[in-house]
């Protein structure tokens, strides 16, 4: 009787999963950090390419209507997309000396004024209320809180800036918006994230509060700080409903409100109006460089506050 000797079968283990792709440190990446492939590329590239169309596209007709003359918006019925004559009229008349340029002017200025005096007191506001011990912490910071969800009012506001005589000045349009509590609670989340041991040591050298803040928070500030003043320039810059309200001459009023007048009521500035009727100047051409102008301003303060805009609203928001 012949035994056939078997071989022991093999043991065969299950084929494992291939692990996930690591970081340079050894950590899992998670499936959203992945590369997307080439599908995914080509969706975020045109994705992105539809975004900027939405964005330069309407630019790109305003600029192009305020360039042209009467008969290229007459041809094109309206707003223009494809230049055919270029001219400058528009522009050099709008700055010539007249409402615009005194309006631009006013804006400006407003902003400037604006922006400091709102920035310097939302610093000193938000540095106390970061002190855990300063005098009536919480009670002057629950007084802020209740001011983001509860108001006067237009009416107890409009009274209360015509009675301490604002009306028609200038401080009208500063006074009564110059805080954000928005901006103070962002700020003095920054500063609370400030490593306590350098302001200790300070003070164990002998600096008083005023030293620490200018010759160490505001130092380490800078990102958030001018993330602030962003905000606060904008809206001085866009502010036109407070010289609706308070400012009854037209020679105070800022471009804001100037753009309203040609756009919504359809009037032209003071002096412009025979060359409009005349169609020297194509009405839709002055609208669109009064737009222009407005325009300005921010998209050249923009890219210069840009690089802190991330870093400043991230670290302060990190905790209240």
């Amino acid at each position: 009787m012949t035994v056939t000797e078997r071989t022991p079968a093999r043991h065969t283990p299950p084929a494992q999963a291939a692990p996930p792709p690591r970081r340079r440190g050894g950590e899992k990446r998670p499936v959203w950090e992945e590369e997307p492939g080439t599908i995914g590329q080509g969706l975020k590239g045109a994705t992105l390419t539809g975004v900027c169309l939405l964005i330069l596209g309407p630019l790109w007709v305003v600029i192009v209507t305020s360039l042209s003359d009467q008969r290229t918006i007459t041809d094109a019925g309206g707003l223009v997309i494809v230049p055919k004559t270029i001219t400058f009229r528009a522009y050099t008349e709008l700055l010539s000396g007249g409402t615009v340029t005194r309006a631009t002017l006013v804006s400006l200025a407003l902003t400037a004024v604006g922006t400091v005096i709102s920035t310097v007191v939302s610093v000193l506001c938000a540095y106390g209320l970061s002190r855990s011990g300063s005098f009536l912490h919480r009670p002057i910071l629950m007084v802020l809180l209740l001011t983001m969800f509860f108001n006067a009012g237009l009416i107890p506001t409009y009274l209360l800036v015509t009675g301490v005589g604002l009306e028609g000045s200038y401080w009208s349009m500063i006074l009564p918006g110059a805080v954000s509590v928005f901006n103070v609670l962002v700020l003095r989340a920054f500063f609370q994230n400030i490593a306590p041991e350098l302001i200790d040591s300070a003070r164990i050298d002998g600096a008083g509060e005023c030293r620490i803040l200018l010759r160490i928070v505001l130092p380490l500030s800078k990102a958030v700080i001018a993330v602030v003043s962003l905000f606060y320039a904008v809206g001085y810059w866009s502010q036109w409903f407070n010289a609706m309200l308070y400012l009854n001459d037209q020679d105070k009023w800022p471009l804001q409100m100037i753009l309203r007048q040609l756009v919504i009521k359809q009037q032209a500035p003071q002096g412009m109006s025979q060359m409009i009727s005349t169609q020297q100047i194509p009405g839709l051409a002055v609208q669109m460089a009064v737009m222009v102008l407005a325009l300005i301003p921010v998209a050249v303060l923009y890219p210069f506050v840009q690089k802190h805009f991330t870093k400043g609203m991230l670290t302060g928001a990190v905790k209240g």
